[in-house]
């Protein structure tokens, strides 16, 4: 984990809602997976269009913003069909808070 790089990615209140909001998916957005043609196990993932909506800004907003936590480490995504579902990556969320106990 790049704490520099953490740190930047949520230094911008959408994204750091975008993370706050994939905590609990379920409670912050519509059921996912409607559009696919089979039934997926999405890990908790959310689609791209739905953080868009909820977030309020254009698709190529969310769509920088969500590279960004992606590169991070933040975020994990995941491609089916035409659509790429977006879920929080626990394990360096875990070690960022394990960092900022220990060392700050």
């Amino acid at each position: 984990m790049d704490f520099i790089e953490v740190c930047k990615a949520l230094s911008n209140d959408t994204r750091l809602n975008i993370v706050k909001w994939l905590k609990n998916p379920t409670e912050n957005f519509p059921p996912q997976g409607g559009c696919l043609n089979e039934p997926v196990d999405l890990k908790g993932g959310v689609c791209v269009s739905s953080i868009r909506e909820k977030a309020g800004v254009s698709q190529s907003t969310v769509s920088n913003y969500l590279d960004m936590l992606q590169r991070s480490g933040l975020l994990l995504s995941e491609r089916h069909g035409k659509w790429t579902y977006y879920r929080r990556n626990e394990e360096v969320i875990k070690e960022l808070a394990e960092f900022i106990g220990k060392e700050l």
